[in-house]
């Protein structure tokens, strides 16, 4: 039951985003009193509300620069996944590759019918099968619960807002303190640390073990270290765990709980590990 809400949830949340869009393109004209005007623009606005809805994935993927990843190129990661995408009872997914070093992966699109998950070339060459396995079991659990939904929604909206601040010239840096911390509050409103937590647990009793994904995190942690890595801080949300410095913009845009506070919650979930640390 508890699983079910939290999918109607995040339906819910995207929908009142998108409808949210169309309430705000048809302030001008209603206000103007002109209504053949306000009919066009929420017309328009459905039209932008649907496609947004069906595209979302591909938007959110063209976001980040990610290609779709034929299985002749990597037949063992689309067995991997289509056997922990059985497990988790939903379709195989659409796999994409990020081809450059930073090691990361993320899923993006609508639910269970129509997401896709990217892994960095990063990623493959760093983590172990095990650790792999964790990270993508972790993106299938966001897909089944359509965390995914209101994830690439909230992204690809708050990239847009931040965007705008492109039209304003000589005052895109003064438009841009203002649709930033906008951007960052729509985030926060919609997404919820805790929806990583829920993910790591479930993974974790999907893999059998919560060792691989805990392993996983910390080597995402130390590695992204060593690499420069440069994106749109709205895409935060779309990742396994936060790839930006937490400094300026960026730090705004942070969903993601602590690396550490996932590590340990998921250590515990193994009664061996419990027992090690009470005689320790």
């Amino acid at each position: 039951m508890g699983r079910t809400l939290l999918r109607v949830r995040n339906v819910l949340k995207s929908w009142a985003i998108l409808f949210g869009l169309c309430a705000v393109l048809g302030i001008v004209p209603l206000l103007a009193g002109n209504y053949r005007l306000l009919s066009i623009f929420l017309f328009c606005a459905l039209l932008l509300a649907g496609a947004g809805y069906f595209y979302v994935d591909r938007i959110a993927l063209g976001m980040v620069g990610a290609k779709e990843l034929p299985r002749g190129e990597a037949p063992a990661l689309h067995s991997t996944v289509e056997r922990l995408a059985a497990l988790a009872g939903v379709p195989k997914p659409k796999l994409y590759i990020l081809r450059d070093g930073y090691p990361r992966t993320l899923s993006a699109g609508r639910g269970p019918r129509g997401a896709a998950i990217a892994v960095s070339r990063g990623l493959l060459g760093a983590a172990t099968p095990a650790e792999l396995e964790g990270v993508l079991a972790h993106e299938l659990v966001h897909i089944r619960d359509r965390d995914v939904l209101i994830q690439s929604t909230v992204a690809v909206f708050a990239g847009a807002i931040v965007e705008t601040s492109r039209i304003g010239g000589l005052l895109q840096r003064s438009l841009l303190f203002a649709l930033g911390p906008l951007a960052a509050a729509i985030v926060h409103l919609f997404l919820s640390s805790k929806r990583e937590f829920l993910a790591d647990e479930a993974a974790a009793r999907l893999c059998g073990s919560p060792h691989g994904l805990a392993d996983a995190l910390i080597r995402l942690e130390q590695t992204s270290e060593l690499v420069e890595f440069q994106a749109s801080p709205t895409t935060e949300p779309l990742y396994t765990i936060n790839p930006f410095a937490e400094e300026g913009l960026a730090a705004l845009f942070v969903t993601h709980p602590p690396v550490g506070d996932r590590v340990r919650r998921l250590r515990a979930l193994d009664p061996a590990w419990r027992e090690k640390l009470r005689a320790a």
